[in-house]
């Protein structure tokens, strides 16, 4: 994950470097999660024939290949879209078959817990990810920062071969043909899947335009507050840590539907609610984007813990596989959404930034549709 926040954070100065407008900003920060869910439904179902230890060494070795690509052959918007998009497709073999991985080896009593406590690591990844970036891009070169993202990445091949042992393939091949169709016909895990394909829209579109959001407003009224945008970036993404695992505890406590589908229109309101607050003092500003940012964060653990909780083990890798094909969709559309509001409204004026925020809102919005798709089980509990 160091190399997450590459892109994001460094966003300002390569779109001042290839002059690029805010339409191809969003495809740029969109294209990682367009290679993402090209990749995933098929990198992630195997996990269900092979280990999906094997799947995550490989992914993560391309990973390496692509940053490394992108530091020294990017020198263009058409460049950096490619080994960005390859950067993406190493994370669609190292995020879910990494899940996948890890409850393979967990008691079930553990796997609800467990899965929350690994969604948030992607937090903690991306979180130290514009740490690092944000102090470091003073210092260097951002060709400097692609490689040593590479590096990071190779050591991760290292931690995985080292640290998880080899397992066995879970099941027969002849076993996993229909899986894809009793995965398309369930109905609460396809719901499950929107509400995931609005929550990573709404979450995706933020990380990928907040530094260059936060970079306007301190050129607009310049504050301490706003000096260093990649570590109030990196503040906020490590809010997804513990607003992930208490999300996960509250679904657990009042029912996982009850609680998505009050959390999701909770995020919606602050995203509407931000985007309306350009004009705030940044010592008004900061705090309320990042309540907004631990928000957005309260549904992602209890949406990941129920569709696993409802997949049978012998299917699981095909309902990650499409859950987060579907998920990461709305990865790609949020960015690039975001940037052609904010081209159509104006990329130096505030009502084109509140247009942006606007689409995370509807964002969102679409993910909280979704899951009020789902019936209540006749008991009339609301765990899942």
């Amino acid at each position: 994950m160091a190399g997450f926040a590459l892109v994001p954070s460094l966003l300002p100065q390569l779109s001042r470097q290839w002059s690029m407008s805010a339409t191809e900003g969003g495809w740029l920060g969109g294209i990682f999660f367009l290679g993402y869910i090209l990749a995933v439904p098929v990198l992630v179902s195997l996990t269900d024939r092979i280990d999906a230890r094997r799947i995550y060494l490989a992914s993560a070795a391309l990973s390496g290949l692509a940053l490394a690509g992108f530091a020294g052959l990017a020198d263009s918007f058409a460049t950096a879209l490619g080994w960005w998009w390859l950067a993406g497709l190493g994370l669609a073999g190292t995020y879910m078959p990494g899940l996948k991985a890890l409850t393979d080896r967990l008691p079930v009593a553990a796997q609800s817990r467990g899965t929350a406590f690994y969604t948030a690591t992607f937090g903690v990844g991306a979180g130290l990810s514009y740490l690092w970036i944000g102090l470091s891009q003073i210092l260097l070169p951002w060709r400097w920062l692609f490689a040593l993202a590479a590096a990071c990445a190779a050591v991760s091949v290292l931690l995985i071969w080292h640290g998880v042992s080899p397992g066995t393939s879970p099941t027969p091949v002849k076993a996993h043909r229909g899986h894809w169709r009793e995965v398309l016909h369930d109905r609460r895990t396809l719901a499950f899947c929107g509400a995931y394909f609005g929550h990573n829209w709404e979450l995706f579109g933020f990380r990928a335009w907040l530094v260059a959001y936060l970079t306007w407003t301190h050129a607009m009224s310049p504050d301490p507050w706003t000096t260093m945008p990649g570590l109030i970036a990196a503040l906020a993404t490590f809010l997804a840590v513990p607003a992930s695992i208490l999300g996960n505890e509250g679904a657990h406590r009042w029912g996982r539907q009850r609680w998505l589908q009050g959390v999701m229109p909770l995020s919606c309101a602050l995203a509407l609610v931000v985007g309306f607050s350009g004009n705030l003092p940044s010592h008004w500003l900061i705090p309320l984007i990042l309540v907004y940012a631990a928000s957005m964060n309260l549904d992602s653990a209890a949406l990941t813990a129920g569709v696993l909780a409802e997949t049978p083990p012998e299917r699981r890798g095909t309902t990650l596989a499409l859950y987060s094909s579907i998920g990461f969709a709305g990865g790609f559309i949020g960015p690039v959404a975001f940037g052609v509001a904010l081209d159509a409204w104006g990329r130096s004026s505030p009502s084109g930034w509140t247009a942006g925020f606007v689409t995370l809102a509807a964002g969102v919005g679409v993910g909280r549709w979704a899951i009020g798709r789902i019936e209540r089980p006749a008991t009339g509990k609301g765990a899942s």
